[in-house]
């Protein structure tokens, strides 16, 4: 899925969803699990909300288990979308930190 620069930068620029992208770094979490993670500061539905926005912007995958759904964050997502966006505003320093055209 080819997510826009703007859809990703919505989706960032929460710092619940931030916290939730950190916690969901090369693990599988349930959205309970995310919960736990983040010391009950935030209810299941609100995570569950917050979940839904990083899968709209293609920000994590989703592994459906019977009744429960995982979720682990989507690194190469993440990874194109920041070089698009240095790209498109700091082409001058993009070219000396990652070449969008060299993660595919």
């Amino acid at each position: 899925m080819d997510v826009d620069e703007v859809t990703f930068a919505k989706a960032l620029a929460d710092e619940t969803r931030q916290e939730i992208m950190k916690h969901l770094c090369c693990v599988w979490l349930s959205v309970n699990d995310v919960v736990d993670k983040l010391g009950g500061k935030v209810n299941q539905p609100t995570v569950s909300h917050h979940l839904k926005k990083l899968e709209d912007a293609n920000l994590v995958t989703v592994r459906q288990e019977g009744r429960q759904r995982f979720y682990t964050l989507n690194q190469e997502q993440l990874t194109v979308c920041c070089g698009r966006l240095m790209r498109a505003f700091a082409p001058d320093y993009a070219d000396h930190v990652i070449r969008v055209d060299d993660i595919h």
